[in-house]
């Protein structure tokens, strides 16, 4: 029998020998799993006991403080899928637990992710606080998820998970989803700003993406975040357009008339382009919008009138976005080079004006 003191030795060689794991957290389901029962679990997370309960089912294997890194995980931990197998969360099913092992080194967390600041942090954003600052970790789980925001787990839900980037071990939710998750617990436009400044300068992701997710939270209302977002789609633009200005150097492209309206000779404007060779009669479009999608957006319409009126002029348009000049700026450098050398074979184009924007 124990002593009224304690487990008797061969068990307080067993607990330590779990607490000596690399990561010295578990739920109550993996500490079943190795024989301690909820009575003896509880015992150990007495007040100035070895252990503490740091979330709901989570229990921390070590006296003091958590590090940045296990408060993660206790996070994923409390807030990741039971499986039916009957493997608790965050363990991967292929890697049993064996009495006195180590958990294997990166848990499969089932429907769970990091996102808003702290998944911000661990993609690298210099503007995202330390983990250490963050009173709460935002973790992303599906909507019909029976959870509660508890201790420094703060549950954010959606309709679909999007597919979680692996950064150091831990599933974080893409850099669009994250800073919309953000945004929305945040009411400095400064801090708003500087994020979405950093999300397209830093080559995270595209103004599109982020706009695209901050609509999808109707965020879009807020006067601080419009603000911010109008610089974003002028930081994604400035951006786009160095990057077309190095694909036609690079790749010994015509050098284009840059920024130019077209119109006809005594006649109505017929639109901006960012790049034209009049001598081939090729215009080229850079497509920044981002605000809605294009069957709700009114300027599409107007964009695709004014296309189709410069094609009946004879004009090819180019259409390229930034992310295909990002991704794929060769491809891109080839279909422009295939317009032009086609031009040869059209019927010349109408005489169109060229004035600068």
């Amino acid at each position: 029998m124990r002593s009224s003191r304690g487990l008797g030795d061969v068990y307080k060689r067993h607990l330590h020998e779990l607490a000596d794991g690399r990561r010295r957290l578990m739920t109550s389901g993996q500490l079943r799993a190795h024989g301690v029962s909820a009575a003896e679990t509880s015992e150990q997370c007495r007040p100035g006991g070895p252990w503490q309960q740091l979330l709901p089912n989570v229990v921390l294997l070590h006296p003091g403080p958590p590090t940045s890194d296990e408060r993660l995980h206790a996070v994923l931990l409390y807030a990741a899928r039971e499986r039916t197998s009957g493997t608790a969360p965050g363990v991967s099913a292929s890697v049993p637990l064996q009495p006195g092992g180590e958990q294997p080194p990166v848990p499969a967390y089932a429907e769970a992710m990091i996102t808003g600041l702290a998944a911000l942090t661990l993609h690298g954003f210099s503007a995202a606080p330390p983990l250490s600052s963050l009173d709460l970790i935002d973790v992303l789980v599906p909507r019909l998820r029976r959870l509660r925001t508890t201790g420094c787990a703060r549950v954010v839900r959606t309709a679909a998970l999007p597919t979680a980037v692996e950064v150091t071990g831990v599933p974080v939710a893409p850099v669009a989803r994250a800073l919309a998750d953000a945004v929305a617990e945040l009411t400095d436009p400064a801090t708003v700003r500087r994020l979405l400044t950093e999300a397209v300068r830093g080559g995270h992701c595209e103004p599109a993406a982020v706009v695209r997710e901050l609509n999808r939270a109707r965020l879009l209302s807020r006067p601080h975040v419009v603000d911010a977002v109008d610089s974003l789609v002028a930081e994604g633009r400035a951006l786009a357009e160095q990057r077309l200005y190095r694909m036609v150097r690079e790749h010994g492209l015509p050098e284009p008339v840059w920024n130019v309206d077209l119109r006809l000779p005594g006649g109505p404007r017929l639109g901006g382009v960012d790049a034209f060779w009049p001598e081939h009669a090729v215009a080229l479009e850079l497509d920044t919008r981002a605000h809605r999608k294009q069957e709700d957006d009114a300027d599409w319409a107007e964009h695709a009138r004014k296309r189709e009126h410069l094609e009946r002029l004879g004009i090819t348009v180019v259409h390229v976005t930034p992310r295909k000049l990002r991704d794929c700026p060769d491809h891109q450098a080839t279909v422009v080079r295939t317009a032009l050398m086609a031009a040869g074979d059209r019927e010349p184009a109408a005489y169109v004006v060229v004035l600068p924007r």
